[in-house]
């Protein structure tokens, strides 16, 4: 199995897996496992949960998807059934009856999450993606245990034995037995989310739901009804009960993943919730209590937000108790070497092939440059050569295109290599395109290729007037 790397921020690329939908309505279970094999998921489906449970006793999956309502055994009797057994998939709730009952006991009895329906393909290859990279992350050993210290070696995830990443594993295994809420920072792509998820699984609520909310991907008003939950009929839209994230998390621990996202109005309404533990549903005058440890992260510099009144002194204070800085790449270029042989070992083994080995110029340009995108970037990088290598030794004229020049936004290559009379969206257009032809259509692998994630690629083929993908529907439709 891929083994991921502590600085591997997740989501930045689908990673792949075999997945086993279960649902009783031909038609969405059609759709969903069309949308999953496009993204390159190997994918089985059945029609109830008595089926799955006997195909689970001969095949082994990473993802099982399984709808709430069915006849016989519910999607949620289901799941209680799957905690009995060790089948060491992950737990995938998909509902159009979403409710605080249902939604809290499947994530208490093992559920890894859940989506409502109607939903669009790249929210569900986002969410797949995620179980499996949790899945996977656990499989290896990769997420820490509770009792995690230097005589043990910390956690294989963490790669690279520098200074740098010494001193972070020091202060996960002081902070992650305690409950006091952290304040993570760094920069985009250093891998502040697993620092996240090893501060938890280094706590005394490892066993407990770990529930991370992305902020930057939601808006004001969605991210109220995420945080704190709705009622039917709060507003437009609001078809049925939600569960927030706050609810899930009671008893665990909840990741705010970018938290200067959240706008000042719900600042305050987050600022009396790390005070008092308690907030209400949107649309609901009834205050609910919760037992949660609270973590966050930010990519920008806290106190110059606050000095710039775009973010609340006082929720400041609350989040940093408890401060972990996560380093850029370039401050610790000793552990390149180090990143670069895992990725390509992990690259070999999605792709069924050797691994690639580097020239020594090639390692040496890669030790050398700035990495302004840090470890994804360099995760990024080492995949695309591995994709595009012909059995050779990959070269530093290969990668040295693809890098950065310092104080440019655009990467280094040379004059003869511009096609001069384009425009940047039209350059973009035919690489994607020839990439894409290149792959035979095939999403995954092209966004693999190009460096980028398959959200983003998918949302870049809209743009170029590609036909949308299509959402799943919910029985009633």
């Amino acid at each position: 199995m891929n083994q991921h790397t502590l600085c591997h921020a997740a989501g930045g690329k689908t990673t792949l897996g075999r997945v086993l939908v279960v649902d009783d309505h031909r038609q969405a279970r059609e759709s969903i496992s069309d949308i999953l094999r496009q993204a390159g998921h190997q994918v089985d489906a059945v029609s109830s949960a008595v089926e799955a449970l006997r195909v689970l006793e001969r095949t082994s999956y990473d993802v099982v998807l399984t709808d709430l309502q069915m006849p016989g055994m519910t999607g949620l009797e289901f799941i209680f059934e799957l905690e009995r057994r060790r089948h060491g998939a992950q737990v995938l709730m998909v509902t159009a009856y979403a409710t605080v009952s249902s939604a809290v006991d499947a994530m208490r009895h093992g559920a890894f999450d859940y989506i409502e329906k109607p939903f669009d393909a790249d929210q569900l290859e986002l969410l797949v993606s995620r179980a499996v990279a949790h899945g996977r992350m656990t499989d290896a050993g990769t997420l820490p245990a509770p009792a995690v210290n230097e005589s043990q070696g910390n956690s294989p995830a963490m790669i690279g034995s520098g200074t740098a990443m010494r001193a972070l594993k020091q202060r996960i295994t002081q902070v992650g037995p305690t409950l006091e809420t952290v304040l993570i920072t760094g920069e985009s792509g250093t891998g502040k989310e697993l620092v996240a998820r090893a501060v938890h699984a280094a706590s005394q609520r490892a066993a407990s739901a770990l529930v991370s909310l992305n902020c930057p991907v939601l808006s004001a008003h969605l991210m109220e009804s995420e945080l704190f939950g709705h009622e039917r009929g709060a507003f437009t839209g609001a078809d049925a009960p939600r569960t927030g994230r706050f609810e899930l998390a009671d008893g665990g621990t909840i990741l705010l993943d970018e938290i200067t996202e959240i706008d000042l109005a719900l600042q305050a309404k987050l600022l009396r919730v790390l005070q008092e533990r308690a907030f209400e549903h949107v649309g609901s005058s009834k205050t609910i209590q919760v037992d949660v440890r609270v973590l966050a992260t930010s990519n920008r510099d806290l106190l110059a937000e606050v000095a710039a009144g775009r973010f609340r002194e006082d929720l400041y204070y609350r989040l940093a108790v408890v401060p972990i800085q996560v380093p850029p790449l370039r401050s610790r270029r000793e552990d390149i070497p180090e990143l670069v042989a895992h990725f390509l070992a992990a690259a070999a083994n999605r792709l069924g092939r050797e691994a690639c080995s580097l020239e020594p110029a090639a390692a040496d340009l890669l030790v050398n440059y700035h990495w302004p995108g840090n470890v994804r970037e360099l995760e990024n990088i080492v995949t695309r050569a591995s994709v595009l290598n012909g059995g050779t030794p990959i070269r530093a004229d290969e990668i040295q295109p693809w890098l950065i020049a310092p104080g440019s936004e655009n990467p280094a290559t040379e004059a003869d290599q511009v096609p001069v009379g384009l425009s940047l969206h039209e350059m973009e257009r035919r690489l994607i395109e020839a990439t894409l032809e290149r792959f035979g259509g095939h999403r995954a692998r092209t966004a693999q290729a190009l460096g980028i994630g398959i959200r983003t690629l998918s949302g870049k083929l809209r743009d170029f007037g590609y036909a949308p993908r299509a959402r799943v529907p919910s029985k009633a439709a």
